[in-house]
């Protein structure tokens, strides 16, 4: 046992000598100008990135850690890439945060500031941070054995930048369930405890500990409930205020792969109450997910694995969430080098009653306003009509594939198809907009350049149901070089997609097919590269 885990040491040894030598020679090859870089979401220099993971804020730093592969830009033996930013739109690259060892891969989780040095790693009286991550045993996978998943820790007094793991690792071993994993870990105020929230295979489960090295099992959620058509994954638990009243509810999100309305993976939501030990689904919740359904936080196909950052000052009280832009259905063969993969942008979510029952509504962080261009002036026009199948072209001074659209208009009387449209000089073209005669937002990448890689990729067009009864429509759409995101009705709806133009779009149309219309408010405005 002795000579194997010496054995296993130094394997590992010499796959951090590799993975620093390969990093190194990536890094001449990334400009940041590539073919579908994002210009202002997230992604990693070169090589694989899927779940972000370990999203937590200590002394002025946002801290993202994701899923990683720094040799290869397909899914790999999986580390903890990480960077730091101080206002979630600018982001600083760090050197990779964990390594795979002799216990396994390191899969997702998340990362706490411990304030009250609970687990005893803290120094000069400072607060450790600690990051809480699944093992994968890839070895025993391949073997075919359940035991495959544990959960282990480890500890960083430096604000993050160097991390040592717990001696005593695994702190949950293997529960013989085959999928056991991403655990989100919170202080719960109320209950003065750490509590864990775990994936398990169609259900959640719950573990508490003082420490954050020893953990019981309190609780399940979700055999019967939700929507069930793939392996539940990366669950988060938090409370929110609903509106602007004191009452407190408590939101568990659950990402799962597949089963999302639009094929694929998504990200389905509940809300209820916790009681320290098990979340317990809110009556009129219920039945928005009974038989199995699921009430759905982004209706895009390029949203997932999203969970939120943890200890966000009082002061500032918002609950900010970041998801993987991509989907497990051809995640591996989008046409990126030498890089595969984005952030969503950073999002807000927040409470709200309906008469549905309490929904989130997402919206992106205020802090997208850094992105604007103050020399550039925005496009803008007001109280205009556009006749039956017509359209309108704007005269723009920038590129339209790096903009924000606003775009608000009242609910034509009879049915419309209202479209923004992205086009090229080979006349590929994406369009986003709303349908009044089904009541739906549709995002249309069929013919929006490369998708031969995927027949699973631009095979249908993307709905999704309108939650606002509100007369009039409102589109929040980012535009960024080879993505779009829809925020819609104040984020009531949400959708999220990626595309592959051959050329880049430079073109910007609104168009109408149906009933006239009347745009209350149209506004573009330019927004920066701020990757490179």
């Amino acid at each position: 046992m002795y000579r194997q885990r010496i054995y296993s040491l130094l394997l590992l040894l010499l796959g951090i000598l590799f993975h620093h030598k390969s990093m190194a020679q990536q890094q001449q090859l990334s400009s940041y100008q590539e073919a579908h870089r994002p210009a202002f979401h997230f992604s990693p220099s070169t090589g694989w990135m899927n779940d972000p993971n370990g999203m937590v804020y200590y002394e002025g730093e946002y801290h993202l850690f994701y899923q990683h592969y720094p040799d290869d830009n397909v899914w790999g033996p999986m580390h903890w890439g990480h960077a730091v930013s101080t206002d979630l739109i600018h982001w600083q690259h760090l050197p990779i945060a964990l390594f795979p060892d002799s216990l396994g891969y390191i899969f997702s989780g998340s990362a706490v500031v411990d304030w009250n040095n609970t687990s005893g790693f803290g120094v000069n009286n400072q607060p450790p941070l600690i990051a809480i991550f699944t093992y994968h045993d890839m070895v025993g996978e391949k073997k075919g054995l359940e035991k495959i998943q544990s959960q282990g820790i480890a500890y960083s007094n430096d604000k993050g930048r160097t991390w040592t793991k717990y001696a005593n690792n695994p702190v949950i071993p293997s529960q013989g369930v085959r999928d056991f994993r991403d655990p989100k870990v919170s202080w719960d105020t109320e209950h003065r405890q750490w509590t864990m929230t775990l994936a398990v295979q169609d259900h959640v489960e719950f573990w508490v500990s003082n420490d954050l090295k020893n953990w019981k099992r309190t609780g399940d959620f979700g055999k019967d409930v939700g929507g069930h058509g793939g392996v539940w994954e990366c669950p988060d638990l938090f409370p929110l205020h609903v509106g602007n009243t004191q009452e407190t509810k408590w939101v568990l999100i659950v990402n799962i792969n597949p089963g999302s309305p639009n094929g694929g993976s998504g990200t389905q939501y509940f809300v209820g109450d916790f009681d320290g030990k098990t979340f317990v689904l809110d009556e009129k919740f219920k039945a928005n997910v009974a038989n199995k359904q699921g009430v759905w936080l982004d209706y895009g196909r390029d949203n997932y694995a999203g969970v939120t950052w943890s200890d966000i000052p009082k002061t500032d009280g918002r609950r900010i969430m970041i998801g993987w832009m991509s989907n497990w259905d051809y995640a591996n063969k989008v046409p990126t080098n030498p890089w595969r993969s984005a952030c969503t942008l950073p999002r807000t979510l927040s409470l709200t009653n309906t008469e549905e029952g309490y929904r989130l509504l997402t919206k992106p962080v205020k802090e997208t306003d850094l992105l604007h261009i103050a020399a550039v002036k925005p496009y803008r026009i007001a109280n205009q009509v556009l006749k039956s199948n017509a359209s309108l072209e704007p005269t723009l001074g920038f590129v339209p594939t790096l903009s924000e659209v606003e775009f608000s208009f009242e609910k034509p009387q009879k049915n419309s198809l209202i479209q923004l449209e992205l086009s090229n000089s080979k006349g590929e073209r994406y369009l986003i907009g709303y349908d009044s005669e089904k009541n739906q937002f549709v995002s249309d990448r069929t013919k929006a350049g490369t998708n031969a890689f995927s027949p699973k990729f631009a095979s249908t067009i993307h709905i999704a149901p309108r939650a606002s009864k509100q007369k009039t429509v409102t589109l929040k759409v980012f535009f960024d070089v080879a993505s779009a995101e829809l925020f819609a009705d104040n984020g009531a709806t949400v959708m999220t997609d990626i595309f592959f133009p051959t050329e880049n779009f430079t073109k910007l149309r609104l168009q109408v097919k149906g009933s006239a219309m009347k745009i209350k408010q149209l506004t573009v405005t330019p927004l920066q590269r701020v990757l490179k």
